[in-house]
């Protein structure tokens, strides 16, 4: 019998506050095999994974790497052992080479002197070996995308690690820029690699698993293969009940009120080059504008400006009748506009207040959590937490919970139900369902339409062609800071956007 590369037997991971994270999971991945692993948002995958990864250690259970047992105790235990992570948000400095990028930390040299050269060679050879296609010599802020995924993969293999964890690998990829990974982790496993997927994807689980494990309340709730199941019976698994079905945002009667107006807007990034060039927009109350495009086109900078946390280099915006191209965050709150960051650890929450705390974060001045914008209502800001925990499925022992001990999911579904839960006049939501399950992004896309519905403007930035495609009214593509197109979304194809969104064409005809 072949010993596997991989498993992790009877696994438990206990938190304070009563979190079992995972309870008794066992987990088996063959050489060559890609195993993808599935479960919504609080089921325990990231926490077994960083495990394997030796940012946690197991309260019970053990590890069996080539039939022998390990306990990685750091992530460079776990890579001595053949363990590498490429996780979801990649670990680069963008002012420093890809070859640069990948030794950090792993330098080898003579006598003190870094052998630059051999870096690159092995560099090279291992790009070529596994066809990933990247320059050593790069500069890694001057690639695209897809290219730091290679590179983030590119450095686990330079660590030699046989066995590769992938966090939502494509989750800020283009169409034509997930086949590609997809055909490099098919490379990989036909070299003996063993690569746990993990992905909220469900499609993408044909694409290239040979077997999957669904995690569910931090146990695994079965182990299936491509062909035999289906999506509808692994969402089933996943979630323990049927799942809604995916929203598509029925068209309407638009109002010609507009409520967000943008002109001649250009904005600097933090490296003081131009992020959005001369970009003109406007929302009306009751449409939704979608904003495609892959992540790093100017749509961060973009939203800051909108939203108060970046300044303006010129242009204007107005929010209704309000100018508020220089308005505070606070001020632009004030005027019924809500925010769903992409970055909710930075702009979205304070990961050591409550939950509670955190859901009242931009009215905890304001009755009826407050009076006098200084003496708390602690009972009214309890009752309006654990409203909003059942309203969005927000899985934690209290309202009490820190918010930075939630999972991701958790987490993205807390700072959305804060700002969904107030009457609103403009809604702009950037990556709003990143991470989230399938049926919390069901739910989620709901909320979106249903807003939308009550006379919202909504603006939605998303690098999920098929979240855009379906919620929004007209679609523009973003490319190198400038909108390529903006057409009725009956009119746009998964195909012409994602052209658009890799700069491949410059219209939708």
């Amino acid at each position: 019998m072949q010993i596997a590369a991989l498993e992790m037997r009877g696994i438990t991971k206990r938190f304070p506050e009563g979190v079992v994270a995972n309870d008794g999971v066992s987990l088996q991945v063959a050489r060559g095999e890609i195993h993808a692993l599935l479960g919504e948002n609080g089921a325990g995958k990231t926490t077994l994974m960083n495990i394997l990864y030796g940012l946690y250690r197991p309260d019970e259970g053990e590890i069996l790497v080539g039939g022998r047992a390990v306990c990685p105790r750091s992530p460079s235990d776990a890579m001595h052992h053949g363990i590498g992570m490429v996780h979801q948000h990649f670990r680069l400095v963008p002012v420093m080479t890809v070859t640069e990028n990948i030794v950090l930390g792993k330098e080898i040299g003579h006598g003190p002197f870094l052998d630059r050269k051999g870096a690159a060679q092995r560099i090279y050879d291992l790009s070529r070996q596994y066809r990933l296609d990247v320059d050593p010599e790069a500069l890694v802020e001057d690639l695209p995308v897809g290219m730091r995924q290679r590179v983030e993969i590119l450095k686990a293999l330079y660590r030699r690690a046989d066995i590769l964890i992938l966090d939502e690998p494509t989750a800020v990829l283009t169409p034509s820029e997930s086949k590609d990974v997809f055909d490099i982790i098919t490379a990989l496993a036909q070299q003996g690699t063993a690569i746990i997927f993990i992905t909220h994807k469900l499609k993408e689980v044909w694409q290239v698993a040979h077997r999957i494990t669904v995690m569910r309340g931090g146990r695994v709730v079965g182990t299936t293969t491509p062909a035999e199941t289906t999506e509808a019976q692994l969402a089933t698994l996943m979630v323990g009940h049927e799942t809604p079905q995916p929203v598509a945002a029925t068209r309407h009667q638009i109002s010609p009120a507009v409520i967000l107006q943008v002109r001649h807007l250009q904005v600097l990034n933090d490296r003081g080059t131009v992020a959005v060039d001369d970009v003109s927009l406007a929302v009306r109350a009751g449409e939704i504008l979608g904003i495609a495009g892959v992540q790093g086109n100017g749509q961060t900078e973009l939203v800051e400006v909108l939203t108060g946390l970046r300044s303006a280099r010129s242009g204007q915006i107005s929010i209704g009748e309000v100018d508020v191209t220089h308005a505070t965050p606070r001020r632009i709150t004030m005027l019924g506009v809500a925010h769903i960051p992409e970055d909710r650890h930075r702009h979205g929450m304070v990961d050591r207040y409550s939950i509670a705390d955190n859901l009242v974060l931009n009215v905890y001045h304001q009755r009826p959590f407050a009076s006098s914008g200084i003496i708390r209502h602690p009972r009214a800001i309890a009752e309006h937490a654990i409203h909003a925990m059942q309203t969005f499925d927000i899985r934690a022992p209290s309202h009490a919970t820190s918010a930075g001990s939630l999972s991701g999911g958790n987490q993205q579904k807390m700072v959305a139900a804060r700002e969904l839960g107030r009457p609103l006049r403009l809604l702009i939501a950037t990556q709003p369902t990143r991470g989230l399950d399938v049926g919390a992004i069901a739910f989620l896309h709901q909320q979106l339409v249903t807003k939308r519905d009550a006379g919202c403007a909504v603006l939605l930035v998303s690098a999920e062609l098929d979240e855009i495609l379906a919620l929004s009214d007209r679609i523009a593509v973003m490319y190198r800071g400038k909108f390529l197109a903006t057409v009725e979304a009956q009119v746009a194809s998964r195909e012409s956007l994602g052209r658009l969104m890799a700069g491949l064409d410059s219209s939708l005809t």
